[in-house]
């Protein structure tokens, strides 16, 4: 098993106050990490980034919160030049946040259509465009893409797209970053296990569960684990790439 070794890397990750986010931003703390704990702010999303602080605090892990809307330009604009002034560099962004809102198109409003846009879309274009103002040389971007933006699922529209859309961003910046030694990756998970599941019906579940040829949804850990390469020394010849996390579903 690789040891991957980030100490003395600042590594934001956003939408990290729980799920998939928490699990990604405590990866990278445990290896060595200073962290950026990013979270929309909300006293239910304070308290989970609270909690999460707490635990890597107790020990010993370097941490803080970085609570900002990244669907808001001028909020991602603000937050990353402090943060740039406060620790002097950024050397990993993981875009992890994102919502849900799904309809099928008839019952699609305008509304649920620009809320996925503005927090899966548009989030990681402006933490994209204001981290690379202070990306040190060799660094790294991540973005979590899905399958959802490769296939799309129906009832999806608005967050396939949104999806589809974060890939070819991902493409796109890896050949405008790529004279400064910056990767930029992205991953496309499946069914992965984690509270963004919570609320699908449970015939549901078990359905895409048949169709996924290793008969299991994926854990957070196992996404994690993916993250933590493409942002290592290791894949330091990797970019421009979508790497699905399926379990062999596609």
């Amino acid at each position: 098993m690789i040891q991957f070794d980030f100490k003395d890397k600042v590594v934001l990750v956003t939408g990290a106050s729980r799920g998939m986010g928490a699990q990604i931003l405590r990866q990278f703390v445990n290896a060595g990490a200073h962290g950026l704990l990013n979270f929309l702010p909300n006293e239910q999303n304070l308290a989970d980034a609270n909690a999460l602080l707490q635990e890597f605090h107790s020990q010993g892990k370097k941490c803080n919160l970085a609570g900002f809307d990244v669907s808001q330009e001028l909020e991602v604009q603000e937050h990353l030049a402090l943060l740039g002034k406060k620790h002097g560099k950024l050397d990993v962004l993981i875009n992890n946040a994102g919502v849900l809102r799904d309809k099928t198109i008839r019952k699609m409003t305008s509304e649920d259509w620009f809320t996925v846009m503005r927090t899966n879309l548009d989030g990681v274009f402006f933490c994209c465009k204001y981290a690379a103002e202070i990306l040190a040389e060799k660094g790294r971007i991540v973005n979590i893409a899905s399958i959802s933006g490769i296939v799309g699922f129906p009832g999806q529209a608005n967050y396939s797209s949104a999806k589809a859309g974060v890939i070819a961003l991902t493409k796109v910046l890896s050949k405008e970053l790529a004279s400064r030694n910056i990767t930029v990756n992205a991953v496309a998970p499946g069914m992965i296990e984690t509270p963004m599941l919570t609320g699908v019906r449970e015939e549901v579940l078990q359905e895409y569960k048949k169709q996924i040829p290793l008969k299991r949804f994926g854990h957070p850990e196992e996404v994690a684990n993916a993250i933590l390469f493409l942002a290592s020394e290791e894949a330091s010849y990797i970019t421009g790439q979508v790497l699905p996390i399926t379990g062999g579903w596609n």
